[in-house]
């Protein structure tokens, strides 16, 4: 039987709250992924699919995180609770990236994320944007260990997904000859560029926003100082 850390405000996993928002969270993703599959558009249709959405990549990413937390309570498993964690450092502040990114631009001009023939209701609108980083965030906050990654390493994964992501774009055009966001079609390449490095930087912002805010709910002042002081990591020794 897995032991929770003694850093976590509540314990995980468990048949009891943890499993609950788990499956709380698979129920809502899975009736997001059921949404897509009814609805035609010329995205669906398109090489890619709605997978060059990173909506939607990140959506599927949150969805494998919560099922492996939700195999970690019905088990109590201490591996699968491990490898659960390592996909929330993923998974969450990349959630949290897209929820930033995507409200943010919409305050602005909302046609810059949204093509004209994909304009969602609220209630799905929500659970593409806001639902996963909600979800992810709480289970992070109260149901996980602290996590040990620094700034560095923050900003390390962040740079590869965020490339990673662009050059899938980049692919998907020219199979389309379009682009998934209309904002990519706005700007030139060193703009795309730009963008992308911002999106790396901010997702590696979040990571240490959530990890102060871990220390701030969980009463840890070293992770709260951590990450406003020293974000990197870096060791200074003394004499």
């Amino acid at each position: 039987m897995a032991r929770h850390h003694p850093l976590q405000r509540v314990a995980s996993p468990s048949r009891q709250l943890s499993m609950l928002l788990h499956l709380a969270g698979i129920a809502s993703f899975a009736a997001s992924f059921k949404f897509l599959q009814g609805w035609e558009t010329p995205m669906s249709a398109a090489f890619g699919g709605h997978f060059q959405f990173l909506t939607i990549i990140g959506l599927a990413l949150a969805l494998c995180t919560f099922v492996v937390g939700f195999l970690a309570d019905v088990t109590l498993s201490s591996r699968l609770f491990k490898l659960k964690n390592i996909l929330s450092v993923c998974s969450a502040p990349l959630e949290v990236l897209i929820s930033i990114l995507y409200w943010g631009l919409c305050a602005i001009d909302k046609s810059l994320v949204v093509p004209p023939d994909m304009v969602l209701n609220f209630l799905p609108d929500f659970g593409f944007h806001a639902a996963p980083a909600l979800f992810l965030a709480t289970d992070l906050l109260i149901l996980s260990p602290p996590w040990a990654i620094h700034g560095f390493a923050a900003l390390a994964l962040s740079e590869c997904l965020a490339f990673l992501y662009w050059f899938w774009v980049e692919y998907c055009f020219s199979r389309n000859g379009w682009y998934p966001y209309p904002i990519f079609d706005i700007l030139n390449t060193w703009q795309r560029v730009l963008l992308f490095t911002f999106s790396a930087s901010l997702m590696t912002g979040s990571t240490m926003l959530l990890k102060w805010t871990y220390g701030k709910i969980n009463g840890i002042e070293e992770f709260k100082k951590e990450a406003v002081t020293n974000p990197a990591g870096v060791q200074i020794k003394t004499e």
